[in-house]
């Protein structure tokens, strides 16, 4: 049996220099950092919400509140563990993740390597079932006004025998 996640994550954009900006694992350097109550990495955000939207378990808001004072600044590794955590209880892995990144900036190729590494070394997945991309919205919107970025992530998940 196979099942498919769809997971989706927005944060805005502001200059903090206090606080570093987070995307799949790895921290950025950047004169910007997202804001969120957790450390706001939005592409592992995205991959946990795809995780839980397979296994019809819901989204990281149920899990992991925003208006839990005990999860202000949470790393979103450990989000991530409890969403892998759930799919091995359930007994599915991992097939593949693929990620769009969404916004004018910071730019994500010069890091897309170092996020795919951590992605493979925090999923467990071989580097050719890992996939980043990012694109812009041609300066539209908020995003295009860089007051945030997104990502958009698929998942496929597949039951062991």
């Amino acid at each position: 049996m196979y099942r498919i996640g769809n997971g989706i994550d927005f944060h805005r954009l502001e200059v903090n220099p206090n606080r570093p900006l987070v995307l799949g694992g790895v921290e950025c350097e950047s004169e910007v950092a997202l804001v969120g109550h957790s450390d706001a990495d939005i592409i592992l955000h995205a991959i946990s919400d795809a995780i839980l939207g397979a296994l019809a378990l819901g989204d990281i808001g149920q899990y992991f509140p925003d208006t839990d004072p005990k999860l202000k600044n949470i790393d979103s590794k450990v989000i991530l563990a409890k969403c892998l955590e759930l799919m091995k209880e359930r007994n599915f892995q991992l097939v593949n993740v693929d990620c769009t990144v969404i916004g004018e900036k910071p730019k994500i190729a010069p890091l897309k390597e170092k996020i795919k590494k951590s992605l493979c070394s925090l999923l467990d997945l071989p580097v050719d079932c890992v996939s980043v991309k990012a694109t812009t919205t041609e300066k539209m919107g908020a995003l295009g006004r860089q007051e945030g970025i997104g990502t958009f992530c698929t998942i496929l998940l597949v039951k062991n025998l």
